[in-house]
């Protein structure tokens, strides 16, 4: 699954890790992510991400 990264801060969102502390299981693909997730490093929303490259 394609990994995210946040333009802001650089945080990445690796589906195979999830977000757990934010209640996001291993597995969830970032298109799979809610609406209202938010990178839990610095706050912006899914907008301000792109796929790794």
């Amino acid at each position: 699954m394609q990994r995210y990264v946040c333009t802001v801060c650089g945080y990445i969102y690796d589906p195979a890790e999830g977000d757990p502390d934010n209640g996001i299981a291993p597995g969830t693909s970032f298109e799979d992510l809610p609406d209202d997730w938010v990178c839990p490093v610095c706050a912006v929303e899914k907008d301000m991400f792109e796929p790794e490259e």
